[in-house]
């Protein structure tokens, strides 16, 4: 049977976008309503409600707008993505049932920033009449924050492995080394430029770095390819749409991503350089490592440690059969673990485990 959904959340995020577009082709109706503008694009038959007012205080300001659309909507369920700002909306709202998507930073990151800010997360999660995580990882830091009135649901998100798959690649001279990510300091770039150095140190002659995104570390970056003199050999393609993601990825023989930060939720990018059968190098920071069967997929190595990443670049550019080997494993373990319809399996099942719970426990209370 067909649900009415109100997904609350960023327009701007790639992940709410596939959520709603996914749930709008299994026949439901979804609302996205969001006050963050986006260029990912929707599907045509979800209504997008545009909030009038901007964060931060739109998070405030904003209420009387969501209320009066839910009361209009009539949702079954109310999905509101992220534990901070859009969950001060979602909690205040009043509706229910209310699932609650934790994103990462929302449970690793913000509640460090103030007692305040820590507060109001918690009451997010405790007014929440079901939280859903993208990972174990971070399942657990919700709960050190605050257990919810019910088990924690882990909903990861799923790779479209028709479109992220192998394709055959050119003949290169050099041995190609990336990473797609926003250039910020706590998504390790710089680690990887320095282990990339080291390993053009220690004999890697025949490799570039392709480091695919923008931020604001990019010329701090560019700075740092100069100083450890690898500039002619580290590549800025720029920012590119997550549609030509799979093509850039499979420009690469090995993928990395040495993040230093925890609130690496869910390594959703190493994934996908897995499905299009690369062998990933990553950090052991937050959900990245639970992602990759260190040894067979790839490889898991100290975060800022760019001696050990080093070491991992230089044995798999000298070894392309460990290379094809891991490839094809890591795209085994997406297909086996994380297709994307089964993912989405996951999630619309919980959407209706969560109205049938919230529903239930109504009756029992018009019953008492």
């Amino acid at each position: 049977m067909p649900l009415t959904l109100a997904i609350l959340g960023g327009h701007s995020s790639i992940h709410t976008v596939r959520w709603a577009n996914e749930m709008a082709s299994r026949g439901h109706e979804v609302h996205l309503i969001s006050m963050h503008p986006g260029s990912e694009p929707l599907a045509r038959d979800v209504f997008l409600h545009n909030l009038p007012i901007g964060p931060p205080v739109g998070y405030y300001l904003n209420i009387p707008r969501v209320r009066r659309l839910l009361r209009d909507i009539k949702p079954d369920l109310l999905n509101t993505h992220y534990a901070g700002g859009y969950g001060i909306l979602g909690r205040l709202s009043g509706f229910h049932p209310n699932l609650l998507s934790v994103w990462g930073a929302d449970v690793f990151a913000v509640p460090d920033e103030s007692y305040l800010k820590r507060r109001i997360v918690m009451k997010n999660i405790e007014a929440a009449d079901k939280v859903a995580s993208t990972s174990w990882v971070m399942k657990a830091q919700t709960e050190v924050l605050k257990n919810p009135k019910q088990p924690i649901a882990v909903t990861p998100f799923g790779i479209d492995c028709a479109v992220f798959a192998p394709l055959e690649k050119s003949p290169r001279e050099l041995l190609r080394i990336g990473t797609v990510k926003i250039f910020h300091s706590k998504y390790g770039i710089d680690t990887l430029i320095e282990a990339f150095a080291i390993a053009v140190d220690k004999g890697l002659t025949n490799a570039e770095l392709v480091l695919v995104g923008d931020g604001p570390e990019k010329e701090n970056l560019k700075r740092l390819a100069r100083r450890r003199a690898v500039s002619g050999f580290v590549q800025f393609p720029g920012w590119v749409p997550h549609a030509s993601v799979p093509t850039w990825l499979n420009s690469f023989d090995i993928y990395c991503a040495l993040s230093r930060s925890d609130g690496e939720s869910f390594g959703v990018a190493i994934l996908e350089a897995s499905a299009c059968g690369l062998p990933v190098l990553v950090s052991d920071a937050g959900g990245l490592p639970e992602v990759v069967r260190d040894g067979e997929t790839g490889c898991v190595v100290p975060r800022d440690d760019p001696v050990a990443a080093a070491e991992r670049i230089l044995e798999l550019a000298h070894r392309p059969d460990l290379r094809t080997e891991m490839g094809q494993r890591g795209r085994r373990h997406v297909l086996e673990s994380y297709r994307w319809e089964e993912c989405a399996d996951r999630m619309e099942e919980l959407y209706r485990e969560t109205i049938a719970n919230y529903r239930s426990e109504q009756r029992l209370v018009a019953a008492s």
